[in-house]
């Protein structure tokens, strides 16, 4: 079976021998294998029993990031938190492909009352021999204009942090988070990380290679309909100060996460909107 079902976690096995886990709480991208090797990071501490979106794999976001004051969701929205539908396999060629659903009648009364407009979310993940795409569909139910924010909080494994670099973020605004929001413009060919990092870089090119040691492996990422990307490593005080995570799992993770979150995506009714990623294995 290319994708099957159990205890609430959808596996797709490819011929070549990748495999890929979704757990239906969040339509959270678990795991991600190609060559034997396991190309996402969980964490050891990630709660995994639907109290708490989980820590690591690939996090949806939506419909807000961060927080806002005049929202009253939880940090990074509801879709993370949420059990969503498995709605079958769609193909089972020379790639898998299952899709996942929320609606807005899935949500509990406290998260309608606090973004109340209607809505049809559809997540399509799609696995082939060294790729693996993530595309969320947005469709808006609702009679008037909705703003949205999305974001996919990818967390890629990595052996070392301190040999790790992203590609392709030169000469683009940032927005960094570390620094109290302030704005620079990245100035290096490859971005690497030696202390807490957390950074928007708005408008970000369609493409980046995130060179995941010093021996030649690379990870493309590429994004569709999605406008920015962030960066993220906690590094040592924040992971100290998560519960769900190791304090020192940072040396083991990078989060390049591609998303529109610097500005609201406006939607009006009866419209639908698409963005998502693909990620490759160089």
């Amino acid at each position: 079976m290319p994708a099957q079902e159990l205890n609430k976690v959808v596996t797709l096995a490819h011929p070549s021998g990748s495999s890929v886990q979704v757990a239906l709480f969040g339509a959270t991208v678990t795991s991600w294998k190609v060559g034997g090797e396991e190309r996402l990071f969980v964490s050891e501490k990630a709660i995994l029993d639907g109290t708490k979106a989980i820590r690591g794999g690939i996090p949806l976001v939506f419909p807000i990031f961060g927080v806002k004051s005049q929202i009253a969701l939880p940090q990074h929205g509801f879709a993370r938190n949420s059990y969503w539908d498995y709605l079958g396999v769609l193909t089972d060629n020379d790639e898998v492909k299952v899709r996942f659903g929320l609606k807005d009648s899935q949500l509990s009364k406290e998260q309608r009352q606090a973004w109340s407009h209607s809505f049809r979310l559809t997540y399509t993940v799609t696995l082939s021999a060294t790729s693996l795409k993530t595309f969320l569909t947005v469709k808006n139910e609702d009679s008037d204009t909705m703003e949205f924010n999305t974001l996919l909080h990818t967390y890629f494994r990595v052996k070392d942090i301190a040999n790790v670099s992203v590609k392709g973020l030169k000469a683009r605004t940032f927005t960094d988070k570390v620094a109290n929001g302030a704005v620079d413009v990245e100035d290096r060919d490859l971005v690497t990380i030696a202390g807490e990092v957390d950074r928007v870089y708005q408008d970000a090119p369609d493409q980046l290679v995130i060179f995941t040691d010093t021996e030649g492996h690379q990870i493309k990422v590429e994004k569709e309909g999605m406008k920015d990307t962030v960066v993220w490593n906690p590094w040592i005080e924040k992971a100290q100060g998560m519960a769900d995570f190791g304090d020192e799992e940072y040396h083991n993770m990078i989060c390049v996460e591609v998303g529109s979150v610097a500005q609201w995506v406006q939607l009006k009714s009866g419209q639908q909107w698409q963005g998502g990623q693909t990620l490759s294995v160089l």
